[in-house]
């Protein structure tokens, strides 16, 4: 009689292979995807996490610049790449949290198509009036801007932009009258600001830190759950009277959904272990942010924060009617 072997040798076969593949990763240059120019705050952390994660990890780390489209470019890229992880994403609320709220089709998913690994870190915004502006606290430019209702004009990074969204919350919780004044970009608001051309700004705290240390500007709050180290004297909007408020930038890293769980199990470590490092959480505060600290610094915790941040994003967009231009 002549028995028959079942027919799992090409699956026994594969199975062994797989787990060789998992257990040398990672034996080639990583890429790591930056959505944006050089220059900005995901291109600096990105290149601070560069030798760190190449130390704890072995092989090489290449950062790549793909800037266009808010960040969905290079977003894109990264979600149509082969899930081995050997290409990472440095992704920010841009990609992940503001378009995916303002725009109607996106050539990624922002919820489906990433598997997140761990924020690096967050720049609180914060509230910035003219050196000498009359207002001495958020409830001074309240009460002026209910007075005259858009006679005081904030400059942010854009419509549609991260700062826009974060006035806007900020506007609904406070019964604030402001006036939004869009640039191309945070860093395009400066020169008309310091010409003394609009009031105020609603910008990222490390736009504004030079500003305020220069007497250029007055920082009068940041949207922060507690006060920040580079500025201790500076209140929270929270301590003045905007009850729960926080907006900040976030910066983290992603790799495309489907990557096998040994891969985002060591690169969850590798992130969860260099934001904990004291010199990396000094290099984050000198440029006006804060390193991610507990949950933030996991897979699960940077998931939750980016779906319940999309969340917030999309009601801002609703109840401010904000369309992308």
């Amino acid at each position: 009689m002549i028995r028959r072997r079942p027919l799992l040798g090409a699956t026994a076969l594969l199975i062994p292979s797989v787990a060789r593949a998992q257990a040398v990763w990672p034996d080639r240059p990583i890429r790591v995807v930056v959505p944006f120019a050089a220059g900005g705050n995901a291109d600096v952390v990105a290149r601070i996490l560069q030798p760190r994660l190449q130390e704890k990890l072995g092989p090489p780390v290449v950062i790549e610049n793909r800037p266009g489209a808010g960040g969905a470019v290079g977003a894109a890229e990264v979600a149509r790449a082969r899930p081995d992880g050997y290409t990472l994403l440095i992704g920010s609320n841009g990609p992940l949290s503001v378009n995916p709220a303002v725009q109607a089709r996106l050539p990624y998913d922002a919820e489906r198509d990433f598997a997140p690994v761990a924020m690096a870190m967050q720049v609180p915004h914060c509230l910035m009036v003219q050196q000498g502006a009359p207002q001495r606290s958020l409830a001074d430019v309240i009460a002026a801007s209910r007075a005259q209702p858009d006679a005081l004009g904030a400059g942010t990074a854009g419509v549609a932009s991260a700062t826009h969204l974060s006035l806007e919350a900020f506007k609904l919780a406070s019964g604030a009258r402001i006036l939004h004044v869009p640039y191309r970009g945070g860093g395009a608001a400066l020169p008309d600001f310091v010409a003394g051309n609009i009031p105020m700004l609603f910008t990222e705290f490390s736009t504004a830190l030079p500003l305020h240390r220069d007497s250029k500007g007055r920082i009068l709050a940041v949207a922060s759950a507690a006060r920040l180290n580079a500025l201790p004297d500076v209140p929270t909007m929270i301590e003045q009277g905007v009850a729960g408020f926080t907006a900040a930038s976030y910066v983290g890293l992603l790799a495309p959904a489907g990557t096998p769980a040994e891969v985002l199990r060591r690169l969850g470590e590798a992130m969860t272990a260099i934001v904990a490092e004291a010199d990396f959480r000094q290099r984050m505060e000198g440029m006006g942010g804060e390193a991610a600290t507990g949950a933030l610094a996991t897979p699960a915790g940077f998931a939750t924060f980016i779906r319940d941040d999309l969340n917030r994003s999309r009601e801002v967009v609703r109840a401010a009617g904000i369309t992308a231009q």
